[in-house]
């Protein structure tokens, strides 16, 4: 007898292209990840408009550099705060409604910024005002956020969904300055407020139609207090604590944007500011288009190390590059090698933290990803005031490398994470389709009361 040829589907293998494109599973299992993804994308596109919008029009009406600094330290204490606060009531309430009932506030802020701007002679101190009570809202929302993800899609696509996030950030890191910037220039400060109001109205009509996300515990009124479970259990795990130190060093050493603006100026390259803040974007941007090996690595701790790695030997190339061009890459890199590690730092957080802490554990996660950026900053504009540009690239870059290889000697729980041996986070909802599962056993209960799905429960 011939022997059965194989089905074509089995024999061929995927084409390579396809293997390096994103995963897009969870966008079509799973339509309430769909929602969320599309509704957070409008959110920061429009976000980055008055991010853009607020230290141009602070510039114009001061014309201080340090009232513009000043923002960001408006910004970074309501974050840490209320992102505490907000990861213990990720745990506590439902995260859906906390993620509309910010967005609903954000939206408000929004309006109320285009009417100052739209006044004769705008007032500066709104502006403060705002940055502080935006900052304090997005410090509450994202923990509730990010804690649905693994309520909303199946646990094997994790990884995926986390690198579908990631690609949202590139995305918004490469178009939304630009479009920003030329909006601005074109139409004025209040065509930024309005695009943004815009974008939080349509952003909430998707995120209404997602289902509902309770929590687990029993609800009651969350206490600050509670952070202190989530911070107890990540010290109990050498794992997680090593995917904080990975997160702190890359930013705090190898995140030079302060130093862009005097960068340029030492490339003689001043009309390549802008280049120079893309260049990451671009290179996350990039990454996340050909991420889908990423699904096919299982050392998930090894490669948020060795991405912690490739950044700072980035940054410290950037420090010997000739000219701009060459400049730009080694920042392109360096944005590429965090995209990495981001996307294998939240498969870890996303598949082994339990439910009931997950809240907690992205408060905690934010509190880091706020501080890194602004001690990094601070380190790097210290240190090129002392020793110059490219000692302050240089020594950021390689402090960054060698804290990864501490970090991958001094923490083997972190080096030999890997998510076929450690154990998962128990299944504690279908994410997609309930039906699906098959009715093979006799039911031990009367079949006069069917079973009913708790996430489409009505909230009271």
């Amino acid at each position: 007898r011939r022997p059965s040829r194989p089905h074509p589907s089995r024999s061929r293998p995927r084409p390579w292209l396809s293997r390096l494109l994103p995963n897009t599973a969870p966008w079509r299992s799973s339509r309430d990840f769909r929602l969320t993804w599309t509704s957070g994308t409008i959110t920061l596109l429009g976000s980055i408009f008055t991010m853009t919008a607020i230290p141009l029009q602070i510039a114009d009406l001061t014309h201080s550099p340090l009232a513009v600094g000043t923002v960001g330290a408006v910004e970074l204490v309501p974050t840490i705060l209320f992102g505490l606060y907000g990861g213990v009531l990720a745990d506590r309430a439902d995260r859906r409604t906390v993620a509309l009932a910010t967005e609903l506030a954000l939206a408000a802020l929004s309006a109320l910024l285009l009417a100052n701007a739209l006044l004769g002679t705008p007032a500066v101190w709104p502006l403060y005002v705002a940055a502080g009570v935006a900052a304090a809202l997005q410090g509450i929302q994202q923990p509730s956020i990010e804690a649905m993800i693994p309520r909303l899609v199946p646990h094997d696509q994790l990884v995926a969904a986390g690198a579908l996030l990631s690609l949202r950030w590139s995305i918004g890191g490469v178009v939304g300055p630009a479009a920003a910037g030329l909006l601005i220039a074109t139409a004025g400060v209040p065509a930024a407020y309005l695009v943004d109001l815009g974008s939080f109205l349509l952003s909430i009509a998707l995120l209404a139609r997602v289902r509902p996300v309770p929590s687990e515990r029993d609800a009651e009124k969350p206490r600050l207090s509670e952070f202190t479970d989530g911070a107890r259990y990540a010290a109990r795990r050498p794992d997680l604590i090593g995917t904080y130190l990975a997160d702190l060093a890359a930013t705090v050493f190898a995140l030079p944007t302060a130093l862009f603006p005097f960068l340029a100026e030492d490339l003689d390259a001043t009309w390549a500011l802008g280049l120079l803040y893309s260049a990451s974007a671009v290179g996350s941007l990039t990454a996340a288009a050909t991420g889908g090996w990423t699904e096919r690595v299982h050392r998930h701790g090894r490669l948020v190390v060795l991405s912690a790695a490739l950044v700072g030997v980035a940054t410290a190339s950037a420090a010997f590059a000739p000219n701009l061009w060459t400049v730009l890459l080694c920042l392109a890199v360096a944005g590429g090698a965090h995209w990495i590690g981001d996307t294998f730092r939240s498969a870890i957080w996303n598949q082994s933290i339990p439910d009931e802490l997950r809240g907690r554990a992205a408060g905690l996660e934010m509190l880091i990803g706020s501080a890194g950026p602004a001690l990094g900053d601070l380190r790097a504009g210290g240190l090129a005031a002392r020793q110059g540009i490219r000692a302050a690239l240089r020594t950021g870059g390689l402090l960054c490398f060698g804290s990864a290889a501490v970090l991958s000697a001094a923490i083997p729980a972190l080096w030999h994470y890997d998510q076929r041996t450690h154990p998962a986070e128990p299944a504690t909802e279908a994410p997609t389709e309930p039906a699906a599962e098959p009715a093979t056993e006799a039911p031990t209960e009367p079949a006069a009361e069917p079973p009913t799905e708790p996430a489409a429960k009505p909230t009271p």
